[in-house]
């Protein structure tokens, strides 16, 4: 008796696999149009992929990356106002990633030629997907700022820029050295000296690096704070 009820059991789930198959069967027999019909939007569906990959999106970004590379030989060439003005050209009328690097190519050009806010709008709609150039352009928006004496959307930019560097040793401590510099603007010693606390214990390497005695903008910054304290 004890070795019939497995049986049984395996038996009765078999039949209700077969009939699950067998109802399916039926339904597809019963059904022709409906997988007809389907089989024809998912058709459909593949096809307007293909389309749109093969037929706008590679020739869209070739177009543009071939406008980018048209700009650059300007730019090498030393004509920077002719590869700004392709470089504007090429935000203005392609997409994909060669657009956006005119974006980025162009807002630096700008700050060059002194056009912090025409620089800061091509900025704001750069998108960056690498973490040093995302924090770099950040860092560039905040010089920006910085040259219109609106110091705090320059911290803002420096924060940013920090943040996205993901500890760099050789970014980070660099915008961190801006965001010092911006809060003694601000004549907030105090933040000044915190910061180079924090490059000097974080980065220690960074000041010999770069040529800079941090301890002694750090005794500055203290100073500072403790004769407006």
């Amino acid at each position: 008796m004890a070795n019939n009820k497995p049986q049984e059991t395996e038996h009765t789930s078999i039949d209700e696999v077969n009939d699950t198959l067998t109802g399916i069967s039926e339904k597809v027999q019963n059904n022709p149009r409906v997988i007809l019909w389907g089989s024809l939007i998912v058709t459909a569906i593949v096809a307007v992929i293909l389309i749109y990959v093969y037929v706008v999106r590679e020739p869209g970004k070739n177009a543009a990356n071939n406008a980018v590379g048209q700009a650059d030989i300007e730019l090498l060439m030393g004509n920077d106002s002719v590869a700004l003005a392709k470089y504007q050209q090429v935000a203005a009328n392609e997409g994909y990633d060669g657009a956006n690097l005119a974006r980025l190519n162009a807002a630096i050009l700008l700050y060059k030629d002194k056009k912090y806010e025409e620089a800061i709008k091509y900025l704001n709609d750069y998108s960056a997907g690498e973490s040093i150039i995302g924090a770099s352009s950040k860092s560039l928006e905040g010089d920006c700022y910085v040259n219109l004496k609106k110091y705090n959307e320059a911290l803002d930019c420096f924060k940013q820029a920090v943040k996205i560097s993901d500890n760099n040793p050789h970014y980070t401590p660099a915008f961190l050295l801006k965001e010092a510099t911006v809060y003694r603007e601000l004549k907030d010693y105090k933040n000044e000296a915190a910061v180079y606390e924090l490059i000097d214990r974080d980065y220690p390497n960074y000041g010999a690096e770069v040529g800079i005695d941090l301890k002694k903008y750090l005794k500055r910054a203290q100073n500072a704070a403790q004769a407006g304290a």
